[in-house]
């Protein structure tokens, strides 16, 4: 407990000092506030997700030396590094706080133009560098929006797409649905039944999906669209899945539909355009799934075609 208070304080949500030691509702609420401030649901519940971005936040730029491992190193200074290399147009993928190859090969290409060693390993003589070109550039959202916004435009059209359709559950009626009504407009789909969010990811990494959708269920009437953002970074292939889903769906839905940004663990770890719906309640989604399984595969057809150019589409 003291450990996690600790962590709190030092990333700039501390708790009651006369409370130190106890989960009190001064720490819950710090977590909730912390959830909020890294796009996590605000339960005040300190979760597997919640803890490792406790974690995660305590590293800064400089801290440690930063390379390629097995498993991939994470943290804050890794999305720090990301977002410069991006701006600077050295391409390390999505700002996600992961080192993983591409972000390996951005700070190669990085330190070869600057005439350093390449030796992929991030430490304080490639800062200086960064910090220098840094202070150099402009403000942008960098290279991998670009590249992001590249790929969306390769997309396939749906009779050749790729999706996964993964569900937490509670809705495996409608993850069936969707993935007949998909199939049966010629797109490619797996079910992903698995509540454990890195499984879900790596199924659809593994699957080199182009499209993720995940459905998780809620007892109350809910209607809400997440897609991947931080600070750093913005998916907006997912945001405009998302909006495209719950314009799609709205007459469907049991309550207003609301699009948001948010950190989870599914949305980050998966390597392609993804969306997490969370609908509710259980039983007006089930005896609905038909009518919303279509309504889904309509949404996903209509964003694809929307990312070609009008000449690719006449």
């Amino acid at each position: 407990m003291r450990d996690l208070q600790r962590r709190l304080s030092y990333v700039g949500f501390a708790a009651s000092p006369s409370e130190i030691g106890a989960y009190c509702k001064n720490t819950e609420e710090s977590v909730a506030r912390f959830q909020e401030a890294r796009g996590l649901r605000p339960t005040g519940v300190c979760d597997e997700a919640t803890w490792n971005a406790l974690v995660e936040a305590g590293w800064g730029l400089g801290d440690r030396l930063l390379k390629l491992t097995s498993p991939n190193m994470r943290g804050d200074d890794i999305t720090a590094l990301q977002g410069e290399l991006c701006r600077l147009g050295f391409d390390a993928g999505r700002v996600d706080g992961i080192f993983g190859p591409r972000t390996a090969n951005a700070l190669l290409e990085f330190q070869r133009s600057c005439g350093m060693p390449g030796d992929g390993v991030c430490g304080p003589e490639t800062i200086r560098s960064l910090d220098r070109l840094g202070r150099q550039s402009g403000q942008g959202p960098g290279v991998s929006v670009l590249r992001e916004a590249e790929r969306i435009r390769s997309l396939p059209h749906f009779v050749d797409c790729r999706i996964v359709v993964g569900q937490f559950g509670g809705l495996s009626s409608l993850a069936r649905a969707i993935a007949r009504t998909a199939r049966a407009k010629g797109a490619d789909v797996i079910l992903v039944d698995e509540p454990d969010a890195d499984a879900q990811a790596e199924a659809a990494n593994r699957f080199r999906a182009h499209v993720y959708l995940g459905l998780e269920a809620s007892i109350e009437p809910v209607s809400e669209f997440f897609y991947y953002q931080v600070p750093a970074f913005e998916s907006t292939a997912g945001r405009a899945l998302a909006e495209q889903l719950s314009q799609t769906l709205q007459p469907l839905l049991a309550s207003t539909p609301r699009v948001e940004g948010i950190r989870l663990p599914v949305l980050r770890e998966t390597r392609m355009p993804a969306v997490l719906c969370r609908l509710g309640p259980v039983r007006s989604v089930a005896d609905n799934a038909s009518s919303l399984a279509q309504g889904c595969a309509q949404a996903v057809e209509i964003w694809i075609d929307a990312s070609f150019p009008p000449s690719a589409t006449t």
